[in-house]
């Protein structure tokens, strides 16, 4: 199987996102940018949506992704942190200490 069209699949949620908006939506389009324009634009758009997923564990955990990928580890460490205080999730709170851990 063959590299995923990321641009093609930043199209899609953006179309998606016309259709049916949302902040979640949003959130995905901006995993979809950071392999078309880099983690500084994916990184901007999910700051934008701050006000709407701040309380949203997979925000946190998208934006340390991001902050690592931008050699930030502090504050990936912060956003790691916050993601696992709102996961109750056993799995994503494994992963979440695994990150932890490693910075």
């Amino acid at each position: 199987m063959g590299e995923p069209d990321r641009p093609q699949i930043l199209v899609l949620y953006t179309m998606l996102d016309r259709l049916a908006p949302s902040p979640v939506t949003k959130l995905h389009r901006a995993v979809a940018l950071r392999y078309v324009a880099g983690p500084d634009a994916a990184l901007a758009a999910v700051d934008e949506l701050r006000q709407a997923l701040g309380g949203y564990h997979l925000w946190h955990a998208t934006r340390a992704e991001l902050l690592r990928d931008l050699d930030r580890p502090d504050e990936a460490h912060e956003a790691d942190r916050r993601a696992l205080d709102l996961t109750a999730n056993p799995a994503e709170q494994s992963l979440l200490r695994q990150r932890i851990s490693w910075t």
